[in-house]
């Protein structure tokens, strides 16, 4: 039940895990130069769109078939920054057998998009971690600084960065400004474990969702990439008022036959 869990709490980023080089590339052995990927530019919110002020929703996460946890998005403007916290934690025997109270924040510029950093603090069982990421867009670098709190231990991580990139977080709201219009994606830089990678949106269908908060006219979209978080955590969905909000109203996973499907269903929300 780890992973359904903890998933709860990376899809509430997009959604952990990186993917792990084949052997012989690890060895050198026959290994072939990747060829260059080409990143694209992160568009700017739509002039009209209007981040929440402030918001909070409030999901449940299901997980076949009984409620594993919750998971809570606030979001807060501080002049020209949107502020976005969210939380999750097991419940009911889940949180017996496996504990789990995880807290993640991003925040990014209302104008451009940009990400301007993002922090996680895990506590799943045993196993507690926080981690802060800063973009410094001037000199194209990010900068991780990692911390077990069980061991002591910290590690500091550097790498490049384009002019302007969005997180595993703040990607959720983001996408809410772009312009959803079915068979077209919406493709943006993600910073994800060190390194950028494309996500492709896919914009696929209408669709009336029913929720505990309500029933919503809502847009599909599916989060796609060829590496990484997206790529890693199985196929992803991400429902949308089809309104001038584009508020999250639902999300699942499908991570495996095995694992089965998680469902972020929208309880309630409100503006205060």
């Amino acid at each position: 039940m780890r992973r359904s869990v903890s998933f709860a709490g990376s899809l509430v980023l997009l959604v952990v895990a990186s993917v792990r080089p084949a052997d012989g590339q690890l060895l050198g052995l026959g290994a072939k130069p990747a060829p260059p990927v080409e990143i694209p530019t992160l568009q700017a919110p739509t002039a009209g769109y209007v981040f929440p002020p402030r918001q909070t929703l409030n999901f449940t996460v299901d997980w076949r078939v009984f409620t594993a946890g919750t998971a809570v998005f606030h979001l807060e403007q501080a002049g020209g920054v949107q502020k976005v916290t969210a939380t999750a934690d097991s419940v009911g025997t889940t949180a017996m057998l496996f504990p789990v109270i995880d807290e993640f924040q991003s925040s990014f510029d209302t104008k451009t998009g940009c990400s301007v950093g993002f922090s996680k603090q895990l506590s799943e069982g045993r196993r507690k971690v926080s981690s802060e990421l800063t973009f410094d867009y001037t000199t194209g670098k990010q900068t991780q600084t990692e911390k077990n709190l069980v061991k002591g231990t910290q590690k500091t991580q550097v790498a490049s960065i384009p002019g302007c990139v969005t997180d595993s977080l703040s990607a959720i709201f983001y996408a809410a400004s772009q312009p959803m219009v079915l068979g077209q994606p919406i493709k943006f830089p993600l910073a994800d474990s060190m390194r950028t990678v494309t996500v492709a949106m896919k914009v696929e269908a209408k669709e009336e969702i029913k929720t505990p908060a309500g029933t919503f006219q809502t847009i599909r979209v599916q989060p796609t990439a060829d590496e990484g978080i997206v790529k890693n955590r199985g196929a992803i969905w991400i429902w949308y008022t089809d309104d001038a909000r584009h508020m999250p109203v639902q999300m699942r996973v499908h991570l495996s036959l095995l694992l089965g499907t998680i469902t972020f269903r929208l309880q309630s929300f409100d503006t205060k």
